[in-house]
């Protein structure tokens, strides 16, 4: 913990600090985040962080936390800490729509593996946040009647990014510290970094994915979006593990936190290739040089790499994310298709132009860029890029009618993301900067499979650089 001048966003363990000295108990936290709920959707434009929440729900999770803390035997550091959960996951008593505004026709029964394990740990579940429809593009722009489009807290005039929208701009307004995301291509990461938090993305089968819709099954990772680095190393200690309901996990390692809190980066080798680096605005460029050296200042090498393939990678990340997304949504997509977004219709119709033999060109790519990844570690510890190439774009008037589509961008944003998605590696964001105009800049760590460790470690280091923290416009102090 680093003591800091001016704004500090409110993280874990100042929660913990107000439930254990008695300043706070959690059920008057959650009766402020009821307030602070109902305040945002009255305001203009309205957040749309949050866009299924239930105050009976709240209270009842916070009053039984308030006992706990009351008799001294809280469940786990997560007791009486606020949360979110995507859209994309089953929360009862919420109905899981996944963005659009025909599923979920009732509320469910059952919760994901996730929303399980954080019930368990005594987190108060504040409701279901807003995403971009079926997790089909990276602004987070959703115009339909249950949705709409989510504001970026920095300028509400921008976007959040997508498809994890509602979670990343819940967490930069304060509402909670900890929110749960998905990411194919990007979908918690962009987000995070437009909104100038921390995004982890797990190693593919990390975390179980039970529960949320199968969407892209080889391309899907879960992970938090929090305030800090240590609030990600926190939520992941706790939802990290092995799921007998989610198969693709069954054998990973244990996960560790080693060496998370070392003094400083001596021996680590980070491993950068320029020319890839390079592909972004120059703001964001500046910015991640500069937050490169300043690694290389705690005792890092940076060894220059070579990411061969990176355009074949690219273009096969999207052949197996949308063929899988229109293989699994081919019913939808006959059954619905005039209740789906107008870009949404576009996507799923571009995903069915693919063929057998695409699919299997593209996961035979799949297995070269993870041998070519499996060399490049051989050699580094993590591999550093920059978390997006622009900073968040701006919300035309069009756009909260129709809706957005804007494939170059699309492309673009997601340039840094698609290979953590395409070969399961993890990822980390952190913010480093602003813009000129104030909009949040990260830089992205990437690293072997199952070493989330590495990258919270660099991360931790990472956010020092950064210096001062620039309070968003929209933000709410729930502590206060």
């Amino acid at each position: 913990d680093s003591a800091r001048n001016g704004f500090s966003f409110k993280g874990i363990k100042d929660y913990l600090e107000c439930y254990q000295s008695g300043k706070l108990t959690p059920s008057q936290v959650a009766k402020n985040i009821i307030a602070m709920l109902e305040d945002c959707d009255k305001s203009t434009p309205p957040l749309r962080a949050i866009v299924q929440w239930d105050r009976e729900q709240i209270m009842l999770m916070a009053e039984a936390s308030t006992t706990r803390y009351r008799n001294k035997c809280t469940l786990s550091c997560l007791d009486g800490i606020p949360v979110c959960l995507k859209e994309e996951f089953k929360v009862v008593p919420y109905h899981h729509r996944v963005g659009t505004v025909y599923l979920g026709t009732q509320p469910e029964t059952e919760d994901a593996t996730v929303a399980k394990k954080l019930r368990e740990a005594g987190a108060i579940i504040i409701g279901v946040s807003n995403m971009h429809e079926l997790g089909t593009g990276t602004t987070g722009c959703n115009p339909n009647r249950y949705h709409k489009i989510p504001r970026n807290p920095y300028n509400p005039n921008h976007f959040t990014g997508g498809s994890s929208s509602g979670s990343a701009a819940a967490v930069a307004a304060g509402l909670c510290p900890v929110a749960i995301g998905t990411d194919g291509g990007g979908s918690v990461r962009i987000p995070a970094s437009f909104c100038g938090v921390v995004g982890l993305k797990g190693t593919f089968g990390r975390i179980s994915c039970h529960g949320s819709l199968p969407l892209s099954y080889s391309t899907v990772s879960v992970g938090p979006i929090c305030t800090s680095v240590a609030d990600a190393a926190i939520v992941y200690s706790i939802l990290a593990e092995p799921d007998l309901l989610y198969p693709y996990g069954l054998k990973q390692p244990k996960a560790t936190l080693s060496d998370m809190c070392a003094p400083d980066l001596k021996g680590l080798k980070l491993g950068v290739d320029w020319t890839f680096f390079k592909a972004c605005d120059a703001e964001v460029l500046s910015a991640c040089e500069k937050a490169v050296k300043h690694l290389q200042s705690l005792g890092a090498s940076v060894v220059e790499v070579s990411l061969p393939e990176m355009e074949e990678a690219r273009v096969a990340h999207v052949i197996c994310i949308l063929s899988e997304m229109r293989d699994f949504l081919q019913p939808d997509f006959n059954k619905h298709f005039h209740e789906m977004n107008l870009e949404t219709r576009a996507s799923l119709a571009l995903a069915s132009q693919f063929t057998a033999l695409d699919y299997i060109k593209a996961n035979r790519q799949r297995t070269r860029s993870m041998r070519f990844l499996q060399e490049i570690f051989s050699t580094v510890n993590c591999i550093l890029t920059p978390a997006v190439p622009c900073t968040a774009p701006r919300i035309y008037e069009s756009d909260l009618l129709a809706g957005s589509s804007d494939m170059s961008f699309t492309v673009r944003s997601m340039r840094f993301m698609q290979l953590g998605n395409f070969t399961g590696i993890p990822g980390l964001v952190v913010p480093i900067a602003y813009s000129t105009a104030g909009l949040p800049i990260s830089l992205q760590v990437m690293a072997k499979w199952w070493d989330e460790a590495v990258l919270l470690r660099i991360g931790l280091k990472l956010e020092q650089f950064r210096g001062q923290t620039k309070k968003p416009s929209i933000y709410y102090d729930i502590l206060a």
